[in-house]
């Protein structure tokens, strides 16, 4: 039967030297034998077991997860559920570098924007970028309320233009114009201005809100601490703590 020496097992299975010494040490791979000089020497079924060894981390598993199914009189038992966990944190660690990725990605897009990049700029970003999902939140409540509304209004044009019936577009006004009033104190009372300039977060007034030129993501406004007058970035306005 074939011997092996920590040198060839280790060049066999694609790992150092002292890698097949530490697992000795830990005992997850003892060697077969040692020679009459104190060398390890592994047989066949060791290099089989180093090579399940090296597959399993491979996918990953600790090392005192493989420690802990070796030493299992029936692996089969233990084996599902410690594939399932590392499945379950390999899964995780995707979402994670997604997230991370899709946050570098819109960072990239956002620089391009700025005429002179500074720590300043960068944070406004990331500012931005944490805070969109209650911007999304915001939006998608005036977008489901403000959808039925306008269906509203189209059916109620249509039956009076071809039914006659005006009383449902009176019907349709009496909707339309408190949900009007509601829906853009809802929008004031949530969204807040970030200044380019002095990289404040503001409120303007409703007035200046309503009436100011803007784009889906910014308005031209005057910012309430430096006085710069121009297009600032829309973000949601923070709760306020008790």
């Amino acid at each position: 039967m074939s011997k092996y020496t920590t040198g060839e097992i280790a060049k066999l299975c694609g790992v150092t030297v002292r890698t097949v010494q530490y697992y000795d040490t830990r005992g997850i791979l003892v060697p077969a034998e040692l020679s009459e000089g104190g060398r390890r020497l592994y047989s066949e079924n060791d290099l089989k077991r180093m090579k399940i060894i090296c597959f399993l981390r491979d996918l990953g598993l600790p090392l005192d997860s493989i420690s802990q199914m070796l030493a299992e009189d029936d692996p089969g038992s233990v084996i599902s559920l410690l594939l399932e966990q590392q499945e379950q944190t390999l899964r995780e660690e995707i979402g994670e570098r997604k997230e991370k990725l899709d946050k570098l990605e819109s960072l990239r897009r956002d620089l391009r924007d700025v005429e002179k990049i500074s720590f300043e700029s960068i944070g406004d970003i990331a500012y931005t970028m944490t805070n969109k999902k209650k911007l999304w939140k915001m939006r998608a409540v005036m977008l489901s309320t403000g959808i039925p509304v306008t269906l509203l209004q189209w059916a109620a044009i249509l039956l009076w233009m071809t039914k006659g019936w005006w009383w449902l577009f009176v019907l349709w006004a009496a909707v339309a114009i408190p949900w009007g009033i509601l829906i853009s104190k809802y929008y004031y009372d949530h969204t807040a201005y970030l200044c380019p300039q002095c990289h404040t977060v503001f409120t303007p007034t409703f007035k200046e809100m309503f009436f100011a030129r803007h784009t889906p993501s910014t308005r031209k406004l005057t910012c309430t601490s430096c006085g710069h007058h121009g297009f600032c970035v829309e973000v949601a306005k923070e709760e306020k703590k008790d």
